[in-house]
């Protein structure tokens, strides 16, 4: 029987390939993106995680059994511990304390990204939170594992890449694909597809945050006279 993940990866698959050829990707692997555009990365990326930490808490408290509760703490554990790390690591190279992190004005790409996935978490069962969560974890995988293999020697991002391409968050992704898997065992077809669309657009929705990281946005109208 193919697995749910197996079914849905030939669908995004050219979603996630794009993000390969995506200035702000390439950028980070070749060790050529602009500083302020990975500091945008790091503020916006920081508080995306704690609306994305929500996810996973909603995922434990719908969760039906022990073990599926351990999931989901084991990945709240990791995004709080490490990713967030990570994230409060780089920022001090910049002078940026995790106060003035925890300040920054969401964007609208990202209010909006953060907003899709809690609105289908909340309205839905523990197998809408995981899929919910699922393409940030798992194309991050995907892109670290990626960049490690073309990254040149003293790449200013490295440390990035060996994150996301290390075993710690490559097992954190696998895990969550597992419990996708499990949990979409005996779900109906017409949950399945809806299931899809999620992971569908939540890909749209990842492309979107690097262009977001690499142009910039604000909330400011300006129309031409």
């Amino acid at each position: 029987m193919t697995k749910f993940t197996e079914r849905v990866f030939p669908k995004v698959e050219a979603i996630w390939a794009s993000y390969l050829e995506h200035p702000f990707v390439k950028g980070l692997g070749e060790g050529t993106l602009a500083k302020e555009k990975f500091q945008r990365w790091l503020t916006q990326d920081y508080v995306y995680l704690v609306e994305y930490s929500k996810l996973m808490a909603l995922g434990v408290a719908k969760s039906t059994d022990l073990s599926m509760m351990r999931s989901f703490s084991k990945a709240l554990f990791g995004t709080l511990e490490m990713e967030m790390e990570l994230h409060r690591q780089f920022s001090a190279q910049f002078g940026i304390s995790e106060a003035e992190l925890l300040q920054t004005k969401m964007w609208p790409t990202n209010t909006a990204y953060t907003s899709y996935m809690l609105n289908h978490a909340q309205a839905g069962g523990a197998e809408y939170a995981v899929t919910a969560l699922l393409t940030c974890a798992w194309s991050y995988a995907y892109v670290g594992e990626a960049l490690a293999k073309q990254s040149p020697e003293n790449n200013p991002y490295q440390q990035w890449i060996d994150m996301y391409a290390g075993e710690e968050f490559q097992t954190l992704a696998t895990d969550m694909k597992n419990l996708m898997d499990e949990m979409a065992k005996d779900l109906p077809e017409a949950t399945l597809k809806r299931l899809e669309e999620i992971i569908i657009k939540t890909s749209y929705y990842e492309y979107q945050f690097w262009t977001m990281c690499y142009d910039g946005e604000d909330w400011e109208t300006r129309y031409e006279k």
